[in-house]
């Protein structure tokens, strides 16, 4: 990062840390997580291991990965620091389903503590990897920026694997053609 940057990063006050994750950050992972939860359930239960290429996760994995990672960054904000202990699928999370229920269970709560927060806590500069050094408030938009990047790669799996694509920021073209066989007059 710049200097100019991070100057900029550690004069953020309390109050200005409470108004981003008010107005910004907490209204935008509210409006992106029906989204995401909306691919992944996309996925047919008979795809799950569907992957473009072998170097790439599998749907389920990359499902699995965009809803830990979230959770992960939200959890850094909440306790201050990052907990990079790997969090492994269980065994008995197969399906899109399983994991958008996992996902909904912890986001709800993760929401729920973030909109408790001081501005004092949302202002602690908090390491990534050695990677940033960032105020804690700020990893709510990276959750975000990372959850939509994967998602997209999700829905982009969705077409070959067979299934329709959900609309994300505007109908999709299998959203508009069930709205429009929904409209046609019955014959």
């Amino acid at each position: 990062m710049e200097p100019a940057h991070n100057e900029r990063m550690s004069t953020l006050t309390a109050e200005q840390a409470k108004l981003i994750l008010g107005a910004v950050g907490l209204p935008s992972l509210q409006a992106e997580h029906p989204v995401t939860r909306g691919v992944i359930a996309a996925i047919p239960p008979d795809k799950i291991d569907y992957r473009p290429d072998d170097i790439v996760k599998s749907a389920i994995d990359l499902a699995w990965h965009i809803v830990t990672a979230e959770n992960r960054f939200l959890e850094s904000v909440i306790n201050g620091a990052f907990d990079l202990t790997p969090v492994p699928r269980p065994d008995t999370i197969r399906t899109s389903d399983g994991v958008n229920r996992w996902y909904s269970e912890r986001f709800e709560k993760n929401v729920a503590r973030l909109a408790q927060l001081p501005g004092e806590q949302l202002t602690k500069i908090i390491n990534f990897r050695g990677i940033f050094q960032l105020p804690a408030v700020v990893y709510v938009q990276i959750a975000l920026n990372h959850s939509i990047h994967h998602r997209g790669q999700l829905s982009m799996y969705l077409r070959p694997m067979g299934a329709k694509v959900p609309s994300i920021y505007g109908e999709s073209y299998d959203a508009r053609i069930a709205r429009e066989a929904a409209q046609a007059p019955q014959v």
